[in-house]
């Protein structure tokens, strides 16, 4: 029911053309401030290092905090889970486009930051106001349109609510609740990872923007470390498939792939299509939120922090999520064989209600590859699918293949068998099968269904059996600790806007509720997941975007000013740079 609501609305918020106008806006501001990526990736390293650390400063945290404070936001399940979905249906094609909106990000972020930073309020120093909102209602009200700006500011609240309840909340939850289930054997149910991390990220929020800067200038840099040491120890186990890879990346970005074991195939258009989204959702770049926490820096020059933030999509995007691509893409993860094979293919059979499915046959032991990878035979509770061929090619995969679907169960006597619930999977968007039609079944590979994380873990495992069902683990509870502190900040500065003070503490007590209602099981695929994660991204796009058009002009003034005193000396910095345990702890800056 959810999905049929939501299908039809991300259809319109994600309609290519809106892709090609955010695209089409980074482009903008790329060009517009001289290509200010190589400005953060110079400019930006300095300052976040400690160097223009001031306590006499306006804000409440030091540059490196407000960084981590935006990518534990960002470097979290979408570079997990988010990434995996990306390869799993669009193929390797949309790494390609994740890296054009991780480049372009880079402007856009430079571009938001700076807007919010310019219009900042700072009447509260341990807990300064800033963010789109406040750009729009600010912006408005100097050229005498104060009613219209606070209109726009509510809007983009509303929109910004949205998206911390799915893609900053029950994403993160979902995923880390799957991905414990599956790292238990299915012993440690969902609901109990939900509890547990509504617990957690309880402790944290209440302390508000300082105490979530200190978590997260410590937990961010920890957690990013060990997942890319990880990452790059399997990746040297595959080094002479990388540069294959990096080829199919390239070539599948503008040509259809075939499909190939569990992978059903991708067009031009289905890659663009994941992996922007995939990358906006990951990077949140153009989506208004992460000038929020930039907001906070200790600074008197709006611009420096804005070459900061620049730097949010590179490490996010440009690093982390290309890592986990190329883990899932030469571990064979994306195009893999079945778990198990029918040595006589099952017949397809019509049920009583018009569906179609397998007969019922006695699910196959795993191969001896799958067992060596899973370490274990089937439990009887995985989510398996075969594949089977019927109607016309589709336009998103370019094949007439379907999932079949169904769930691995032991019987009474503990043997083994498949509940199929059949086809079509509409979870998954197939078509019905059409009249006289008959599906059949294209070989007797039965696959195990890895939804979002679970793909991740799974190519770890095919590298070193293990290796992804610990790493992954952790760092999902790591990632999504992050991301859900900070985007329940992120929230809270909506609900000040809208409602005032007061609305803060109820706020947190149902968004820590929402974590817990996220695991209690009614998200069950990856489609459904990214109905609700599309919906919280798309509308923030909708609502942000424009407000950085309509004054995109003041953000480059600053910016140019401000280049232009660098250029010239006038910008040295005051002293030498602290040591690097002050600037992770924020003590630099402590008066």
């Amino acid at each position: 029911m959810l999905n049929d609501i939501l299908n039809p609305i991300n259809g319109v918020i994600w309609h290519d053309l809106v892709l090609y106008i955010v695209l089409g806006v980074g482009v903008l501001f790329t060009i517009w401030s001289g290509f200010c990526q190589y400005r953060a990736l110079t400019h930006g390293v300095q300052v976040t290092r400690g160097i223009y650390d001031d306590p006499d400063d306006p804000g409440a945290i030091n540059h490196f905090q407000a960084l981590s404070a935006a990518l534990s936001a960002t470097v979290g399940l979408g570079n997990i889970g988010g990434v995996a979905v990306a390869v799993a249906l669009g193929g390797p094609g949309a790494v390609f486009w994740m890296w054009i909106i991780g480049v372009v990000g880079m402007a856009l972020k430079t571009t938001e930051v700076t807007l919010s930073m310019l219009y900042r309020s700072t009447h509260d120093p341990d807990n300064p106001h800033g963010g789109p909102m406040w750009v729009a209602s600010r912006g408005f009200e100097r050229w005498g349109l104060g009613g219209l700006g606070k209109v726009i500011g509510g809007i983009f609240c509303v929109t910004l609510l949205i998206s911390a309840i799915t893609g900053g909340n029950m994403f993160q939850a979902w995923n880390v609740g799957i991905v414990t289930e599956n790292a238990s054997n299915g012993s440690i149910p969902t609901v109990a990872t939900g509890i547990v991390l509504s617990v957690v990220v309880g402790m944290v929020i209440i302390g508000g923007i300082k105490r979530i800067g200190k978590v997260a200038g410590r937990l961010v840099p920890f957690m990013c470390v060990l997942y890319l040491l990880s990452a790059g120890y399997v990746l040297i186990l595959n080094l002479g498939g990388i540069p294959e890879m990096l080829g199919l990346i390239v070539t599948s970005a503008f040509s259809p792939q075939e499909a190939q074991g569990a992978f059903l195939g991708g067009t031009f258009g289905y890659a663009l299509l994941w992996g922007m989204k995939r990358a906006l959702f990951s990077s949140e770049a153009g989506q208004g939120s992460a000038p929020i926490a930039h907001a906070a820096a200790k600074t008197d020059e709006p611009v420096r922090e804005a070459v900061v933030a620049g730097l949010g999509p590179f490490i996010d995007t440009l690093v982390v999520c290309t890592l986990t691509s190329l883990v899932i893409l030469s571990t064979g993860a994306w195009n893999r064989g079945g778990e198990a094979i029918y040595e006589s293919l099952p017949a397809m059979v019509q049920t009583a209600d018009g569906t179609w499915a397998p007969e019922a046959t006695t699910l196959p032991s795993k191969t001896a590859e799958a067992k060596r990878i899973s370490r274990a035979d089937w439990h009887g509770v995985e989510s398996v699918f075969m594949l089977a061929q019927w109607g016309d090619a589709l336009d998103d995969t370019g094949t007439n293949i379907h999932k079949v679907a169904g769930v691995a169960r032991l019987d009474d006597d503990g043997g083994l068998y498949v509940d199929w619930t059949g086809v079509p999977d509409a979870a998954q968007g197939h078509p019905p099968v059409p009249p006289g039609a008959q599906p059949q079944l294209i070989n007797g590979e039965v696959y195990q269904e890895y939804p979002g994380a679970a793909l991740t873990t799974y190519a770890f495992d095919r590298a070193t059996p293990g290796l992804g069902t610990w790493l992954v683990l952790i760092a999902s509870w790591l990632f999504a600790i992050s991301t859900m502190i900070s985007w329940s900040y992120y929230g809270e500065q909506g609900m000040v806007y809208l409602l005032g003070e007061w609305s803060v503490l109820p706020y947190k007590v149902v968004y820590c509720l929402l974590i817990i209602v996220a695991t209690l099981g009614f998200i069950t695929t990856d489609a459904e997941l990214d109905n609700l994660t599309a919906l919280g991204t798309g509308v923030m796009l909708w609502a942000n975007i424009p407000i950085m058009v309509i004054f995109g002009a003041v953000a480059m003034r600053a910016y140019h000013e401000y280049m232009g005193r660098l250029k010239r000396g006038e910008m040295d910095p005051p002293h030498d740079a602290p040591s690097i345990e002050d600037v992770v702890g924020g003590r630099d800056v402590e008066e």
